[in-house]
């Protein structure tokens, strides 16, 4: 199942720069955004690292290579908190070791993904409250938003295309 969904990832991200060309030529001289909101839901390290931190470089790189903006917002929510945790010996996270041998450089990462490259992070905190989580354990650049489900609601009424990370 899951080569199955890496497949229509890897599918739909190559039909990027296809739709990216055909709607600039259909748009003329207009100020073009590209926006996506992430569903980011994984606790899996390796996801998180390819399909959000260098996935947004990536994505980022290529519609300014075509001169467009690019515009991400991550919503957190799931096993995705543990990523979003400034201080891991004093989290539900502790004993996760792989997770807390990353952590400064995976802190470091995220914030140059929220400084660099202007992503917005919304973190679900009726979830992270749940999950024994409070707004300063949380890096302070990602904002809390009631639900996952009003954050991915707001964002794509406001336009943003809707992915997965599962």
């Amino acid at each position: 199942m899951k080569k199955i969904k890496n497949l229509i990832f890897l599918i739909a991200l190559s039909m990027l720069p296809v739709m990216a060309t055909q709607l600039s030529a259909s748009e003329g001289d207009e100020e073009v955004i590209r926006k996506v909101v992430f569903d980011l839901t994984t606790g899996d390290m390796k996801t998180f690292e390819q399909r959000i931190l260098s996935g947004v470089a990536r994505y980022t790189a290529h519609y300014q290579g075509i001169m467009q903006e690019f515009n991400a917002v991550v919503v957190i929510h799931g096993d995705s908190f543990k990523f979003f945790v400034k201080n891991l010996a004093n989290s539900p996270y502790k004993n996760q070791t792989e997770l807390v041998k990353v952590n400064s450089d995976l802190k470091k990462r995220i914030t140059s993904a929220s400084d660099i490259y202007e992503v917005e992070f919304l973190i679900c905190e009726a979830n992270m409250r749940k999950a024994g989580l409070k707004e300063k354990d949380i890096y302070s650049f990602v904002k809390l938003v009631p639900s996952s489900t009003m954050g991915l609601i707001e964002k794509q009424n406001e336009g943003y295309a809707y992915i997965p990370v599962r």
